[in-house]
């Protein structure tokens, strides 16, 4: 139990610091929001959501790392990946209450915030501003992905690999190689090879 306890209040250290991040909230609404804000730790390998399942939830990343992926006759491609301080939900699933077309799992142990509709338009509704900084967030997500398809469609494998470890170089030993390739859109062999040029280009 102490375990647990111990546990509980690293958990809120740390998604205080991640609320206090941002700037823009005051002690209050730190405190207002740490005593509302839904925890869940999820070991590695859980599946948040599932293709075909109704998303009913919303997360934010504090600790870990979640992985988007489809299933296309029985091969996974990996499409995302989510790490620390990154939203995470199935948009069209979750706003048009329609079936997922995608999976979400967690590819480390991981600690995120657990939201659904009613606890946001409460939490709105306590602090009015949370609802712009909400949209703006939204708003900010859509452009991103938009450019990183457009980025993803544009670019070769060996530029999306450069691309990532810029963007986000500790990803490539946080999970497996060939998730990384089916992110990158190349076989784990291509990709091996894509890597030796990359960093023998680099010495």
């Amino acid at each position: 139990m102490k375990t647990n306890n111990h546990s509980n209040i690293n958990n809120r250290q740390e998604l205080k610091a991640f609320l206090s991040s941002y700037q823009i909230f005051t002690l209050e609404e730190i405190d207002i929001l740490l005593n509302n804000t839904i925890l869940r730790e999820c070991p590695k390998g859980t599946v948040l959501l599932k293709e075909g399942e109704f998303s009913k939830e919303c997360y934010a990343v504090i600790r870990g790392c979640i992985r988007e992926y489809y299933l296309k006759d029985g091969i996974e491609k990996t499409t995302a990946f989510f790490t620390e301080g990154e939203p995470v939900n199935s948009f069209s699933s979750y706003v048009n209450n329609t079936p997922s077309k995608h999976f979400l799992e967690c590819s480390e142990d991981c600690l995120v915030t657990v939201g659904n509709q009613s606890l946001i338009d409460e939490m709105c509704e306590i602090i009015p501003r949370l609802s712009n900084f909400i949209k703006s967030e939204v708003e900010q997500e859509a452009g991103a992905l938009q450019e990183r398809m457009a980025f993803f469609m544009t670019s070769s494998p060996e530029e999306r690999l450069l691309n990532l470890m810029e963007t986000n170089p500790t990803l490539l030993n946080r999970v497996p190689q060939h998730q990384i390739a089916s992110y990158l859109g190349v076989t784990p062999e291509s990709l091996s090879r894509i890597k030796k040029r990359v960093f023998s280009s680099k010495k």
